[in-house]
């Protein structure tokens, strides 16, 4: 799902409808808010109908019926992929592929029905007509913030030696390769941040955090999820088969596991492959990395107010502007996690059961999430990234699997759990 990656020189469109304040113009500029990703595309026609231009003045509330068939297509696939997700494992058990039937997570369902549709809704010329539905920012947002609560700061704490250590390293250095590497391969910084954002921490997430820091555009987000889901799969069986030919303890292993794959379902698929004790470091590991969302998502907003779109001879961008840039979600990510962890703290293990349905309403947002990306991409957009996200992901991810290797068998070799 991206690109941007050959550059033009030409910063992404921004419509005056974004920056409208009058009643009727208030619907567009909901749907690209000032800190969320950029439009999809630098030229063609917007992604949404303006219910205030003439087509929608002429239909008039024709519009609303538009956007409710969208819903009604977003929600259909988004419960497909949950349908999928639930029952293929069961459809596959006692077959040659039911390993990876079990292994295979929403997200890959999500992104392959999305485009699906896309292509569905394109034939039957409904795309421009329904786009007002594909509220992508809200439904990725809303899915983050309720990932927050899936973070007890209490487990980290008790492990808080080498896997924040280990954390902080790799997280750093991953992404410092990762940023070098794109940058000699000349992409556009904004799909370097989230290829950096998506290797070096956890994946979908991470890159969904930085598209909202640094304002990339949707196909770049479509095309770095693309490739997390991609790489993560063959890792679930790659990795425990690879800790056991090297023959690595399980805390090692764990370790290994939690810092390199690059989202938390195939994390815990790979984990239970290895061992319980494996799975156990494994979730620990990936559980910090993923806390540090937040701080990566600061780092990138000052650096790019700062830095990379600060105009020559402009002043200095002061803390407010700052403060209008930042993803402000992440607070809410940050506030959940408390919440998660005082609540899990006083409730006990009744807790856990709260927390299992906060963590199933996550998973439905970021499936509707996936879905409208698909649905929005376009296809030539795609095209014009060509090879080298792919040589840079590729590349970041054999430096990540040593660098974490070297880090997991120096940091957790005496480690008991």
């Amino acid at each position: 799902m991206t690109t941007d990656a050959t550059r033009t020189g030409d910063e992404p469109r921004t419509t005056d409808a974004t920056r409208a304040t009058d009643a009727t113009d208030a619907t567009r500029a909901a749907e690209v808010p000032a800190d969320a990703v950029e439009p999809a595309s630098d030229s063609g026609p917007p992604s949404t109908v303006d219910p205030a231009g003439p087509a929608g003045v002429a239909r008039g509330g024709t519009f609303w019926a538009w956007t409710a068939l969208g819903l009604v297509v977003v929600v259909g696939l988004a419960a497909l992929t949950r349908y999928l997700e639930q029952n293929v494992p069961s459809w596959a058990e006692g077959t040659a592929v039911e390993d990876i039937g079990a292994a295979i997570e929403y997200p890959v369902y999500a992104i392959l029905l999305g485009p699906l549709g896309n292509v569905a809704v394109t034939l039957l010329g409904w795309r421009d007509r329904i786009a007002a539905a594909f509220r992508t920012e809200f439904f990725i947002k809303t899915g983050l913030v309720l990932l927050g609560a899936s973070i007890n700061l209490a487990v980290i704490a008790s492990a808080a030696g080498p896997a924040i250590a280990q954390a902080i390293l790799l997280i750093s250095g991953v992404f410092l390769f990762t940023w070098w590497l794109a940058g000699r391969f000349g992409l556009d910084d904004k799909l370097r941040a989230l290829l950096a954002s998506a290797v070096s921490i956890c994946g979908v997430s991470a890159a969904i955090a930085a598209a909202g820091a640094v304002r990339a555009r949707r196909e770049q987000l479509a095309y770095t999820a693309s490739l997390v889901i991609v790489f993560a799969l063959p890792s679930i069986f790659i990795l425990p088969w690879l800790a056991d030919v090297f023959g690595l303890s399980d805390a090692v292993a764990g370790a290994w596991i939690g810092g390199n794959i690059d989202t938390t379902a195939a994390v815990t698929a790979a984990g239970a492959l290895a061992g319980e004790e494996a799975l156990q470091i494994a979730s620990i590991v990936k559980v910090t990395q993923n806390a540090l969302m937040g701080v990566v998502a600061v780092a990138l907003t000052a650096y790019f107010t700062l830095r990379v779109e600060r105009q020559p001879g402009a002043a200095r961008p002061g803390l407010g502007e700052l403060w209008r840039r930042f993803p402000k979600f992440v607070l809410g990510f940050v506030a959940a996690s408390v919440i998660a962890t005082w609540y899990l703290d006083a409730a006990g293990a009744d807790g856990k059961a709260t927390i299992a349905i906060v963590n199933d309403l996550r998973v439905w947002f970021l499936i509707l999430a996936f879905v409208s990306i698909g649905l929005e991409v376009r296809v030539a957009s795609l095209r014009e990234a060509g090879w080298r996200p792919v040589a840079v992901f590729a590349s970041a991810t054999v430096f990540n699997l040593a660098l974490a290797l070297g880090l997991a068998s120096l940091l957790f070799r005496n480690f008991a759990a």
